[in-house]
């Protein structure tokens, strides 16, 4: 019984999922799984080459194509496998890309997959913490400006492809990498930009009830790919760039770890910890809407926190709760949390089978989808309200969204929260009202001291509202305007919502 109680925080949906387990679940659980393995299939490819800088991978590492597919699998499979969700699916998002980008590029992969671990073990502390309840107090101008500037991010890793550019290194940094495109400009390669203007056109115009059968993304990838193939277009592909795809997964290992860069590594853990945390737990929300029921936040975050342990120990990238995926999960009938483990077992199959066929698919091609991606990621009609929001709420989205692409997440998170976290204490603290009762006030029917006048010397100060350390000098500030230092000094505190050590010292203190 003790040991229950110790691990109530951990309760993977599966295991009840599968006590009333039928035929006709697995049924629709198989077609769903399926399709949503194959919509994941162009993504995890494209994903894992706008993550990873190719120059900083090594002999020993697999190519980025075959790091998202690794990435998609393991980490897929072991997020339906013990996650908080009947229907969610994981894997790797575009809300990565940026933090993922700049980590490679700046300490190296070898460092990006310690990140990685180090994220999965915080994430599982989160739920045995029982912190899964607590990540809705992060601000919504945080997590919509920084998620809009996510969408800049990946839009900007994927110009070169889309335009077919000749650019061998292209700068991490958003403001030199944007100067390196528009010096390239000169090499555009027209058949590859014609390629990805069309499977835009196609994902933007893709009927929605033929997606619910055909996936448009898999439509574009196998078009794209044929028309290159037949016409022999001069467009790059995944081969003439990275080679082929390898037929099988890599062995389970712990990567190398220094401890001398401990220190330096916990900042973009700790980012990639949290916004895997809030990336999940918002697509299982977005999963309870569709399916009216209720995911298990403290079992999300142990299962995210295990499958980017996982994903790290196959050399994969970090990975969270996929909203897209998730609702063509949803939309295709799945039912429980085999689905997604079906899902992560046909992105193995297709690896096993067709692996060498994907060489032949073109970047411009997977340009294309990360910048339909991209488009819809950005919450970009949010700027077109901020003049209807509080001042503060419109710094503050505002500051998170210019920090995230001119700087980089780790900077704006931390900047965004702190600043969110500021101007709380600042309005709360406008709330609170600290003013001298004059004798009149004392005639509530409830009051002992009904009808009595203070003595002389005594001043009494009714406080409303929170009486904490960012109201405080209120109290000095009523003292002062009294011109007279009194004898004796009575704080009515009926009306006091809540108090912290800083209230009651002062409280105590003058009294």
């Amino acid at each position: 019984m003790n040991l229950e109680k110790c691990f109530s925080f951990f309760r993977p949906k599966l295991f009840t999922a599968l006590r009333k387990y039928t035929t006709h679940d697995f049924t629709a659980d198989l077609g769903a799984g399926v399709t949503v393995g194959i919509v994941a299939l162009p993504l995890a490819l494209a994903l894992g080459i706008a993550s990873i800088p190719a120059d900083k991978l090594g002999p020993e590492w697999p190519s980025p194509p075959a790091i998202g597919l690794y990435t998609a699998i393991i980490a897929g499979f072991l997020i339906s496998l013990l996650g908080g969700s009947r229907v969610a699916i994981g894997g790797p998002t575009g809300a990565f890309v940026g933090i993922v980008f700049a980590t490679a590029a700046t300490y190296g992969f070898a460092n990006l997959l310690i990140c990685t671990l180090m994220a999965g073990v915080m994430l599982i502390f989160m739920g045995v913490a029982r912190m899964g309840s607590m990540i809705k107090f992060i601000p919504f101008p945080v997590t919509t400006g920084f998620t809009t500037g996510i969408a800049i991010i990946l839009f900007s890793t994927q110009v070169k492809d889309f335009l077919g550019l000749t650019l061998e290194n292209v700068p991490s940094d958003f403001v030199l990498k944007m100067i390196a495109l528009a010096k390239s400009l000169p090499s555009i390669n027209g058949q590859a930009l014609a390629m990805a203007i069309g499977v835009l056109a196609l994902l933007v115009w893709w009927p929605d009830k033929w997606a619910r059968r055909v996936p448009a993304s898999i439509v574009a990838v196998l078009a794209g790919t044929a028309v290159a193939a037949v016409f022999q277009l001069d467009v790059e592909t995944i081969g003439t760039r990275f080679g082929e795809i390898p037929r099988n997964l890599p062995t389970p290992h712990l990567p190398e770890f220094d401890f001398s860069q401990l220190k330096e590594l916990i900042r973009p853990a700790f980012t990639i910890a949290l916004l895997a945390a809030i990336e999940s737990l918002l697509c299982c929300v977005v999963a309870d809407g569709m399916t009216d029921e209720r995911h298990d936040s403290n079992t999300e975050l142990v299962a995210q926190g295990v499958a980017n342990i996982g994903s790290a120990m196959i050399g994969g990238i970090p990975a969270t709760g996929a909203i897209a995926r998730t609702a063509t999960n949803v939309r295709s009938g799945a039912r429980t949390p085999v689905a997604g483990i079906i899902h992560a077992l046909t992105l193995l199959a297709i690896v096993l089978i067709a692996a060498p066929w994907a060489k032949h698919i073109p970047l411009a091609v997977l340009a294309g989808v990360l910048v339909y991606i991209a488009a819809r990621m950005g919450e970009w009609h949010q700027f077109t309200r901020l003049w209807k929001w509080p001042k503060s709420d419109a710094v503050v989205f505002l500051a998170a969204f210019s920090l995230t692409v001119l700087a980089d997440l780790t900077v704006a998170v931390e900047v965004g929260l702190v600043l969110a976290a500021l101007l709380f204490v600042k309005r709360v603290s406008e709330t609170t009202q600290i003013s001298k009762m004059a004798e009149a006030h004392f005639d509530e029917p409830e009051d002992r001291a009904a009808g009595v006048k203070a003595p002389d010397g005594v001043i009494v100060f009714s406080v409303f509202g929170a009486f904490f350390f960012g109201a405080v000098d209120k109290l000095e500030t009523a003292l002062a305007q009294v011109q007279q230092e009194p004898r004796v000094l009575v704080l009515r505190m009926r009306q006091v919502l809540a108090m912290d050590a800083s209230g009651l010292d002062c409280a105590g203190g003058p009294a």
